[in-house]
């Protein structure tokens, strides 16, 4: 699997939200972003079909949830990501509940989950199958853990240099919402190789209830009790190798 996803939580003016880029090949990834009330909790996600799973998402009581490739060959017995997301999304009201039912679910494959809920609360937690859950407080990932076990997938989806790229970014004074938008759609963070491209950034608000999903030059807006059916077509051009 080689994945390349970066994601940021912010807190500074017009915060707290939480940004990311999900890169996967085009032909992988379904096109649904979508509404649903199954257990009578809205939540708006970025759907991941079969089995209702998601990448990532928001629910009513404003809890975020998004996922990035934990950069390890590691499998084993336990659940999709997609689906320990969709069951956090449904279930959960706050980061401390969302971290406790993640660090009690067994997990397939090593992947990162970065959690927010509109108090500002955050986290970021490292899964994987035969490994103790880690809970951090870090505002950012992308696609290793606390140390990079695989270097060749390192080295092919540039896990070190896009977080030390977006720990840079962070940790300017003088930094924007403005400006952080801007990084995630610039390089190194933003990906136009054609095994791994950006296929979209979603920015989630939970004071507002509301997610932006964006493609350069395009922002396609929804919000918690107002979602608007519709269709994007988004040309991604020529990509390189």
């Amino acid at each position: 699997m080689i994945a390349g996803c970066s994601q940021a939580v912010w807190t500074g003016s017009d915060g707290p939200l939480l940004i990311r880029n999900y890169d996967f090949p085009l032909d992988v990834v379904s096109d649904r972003f979508e509404a649903t009330a199954w257990s009578g909790r809205e939540v708006i996600a970025k759907a991941q079909r079969p089995w209702g799973g998601c990448l990532d998402g928001m629910n009513a009581d404003g809890l975020v949830a998004s996922m990035t490739f934990g950069g390890s060959r590691a499998q084993g017995r336990g659940f999709s990501i997609i689906l320990m997301l969709r069951y956090v999304l449904e279930t959960c009201r706050r980061v401390g509940e969302a971290v406790a039912a993640l660090s009690r679910i067994p997990i397939a494959m090593a992947h990162n989950v970065t959690l927010l809920d509109r108090s500002g609360a955050h986290a970021t937690l490292y899964l994987g199958p035969g490994r103790a859950p880690g809970v951090t407080a870090d505002p950012l990932c992308t696609n290793h853990q606390e140390q990079v076990v695989w270097p060749e997938h390192a080295a092919r989806s540039l896990t070190v240099e896009r977080r030390a790229a977006l720990a840079t970014l962070l940790a300017q004074p003088s930094l924007t919402l403005e400006r952080l938008i801007e990084g995630f759609l610039a390089l190194p963070l933003y990906s136009r190789r054609s095994a791994f491209p950006t296929v979209y950034t979603a920015v989630y608000r939970p004071p507002e209830g509301r997610v932006d999903y964006l493609w350069p030059g395009t922002t396609w807006s929804q919000r918690i009790g107002a979602f608007e059916a519709g269709e994007y077509v988004h040309d991604y051009g020529k990509l390189s190798e």
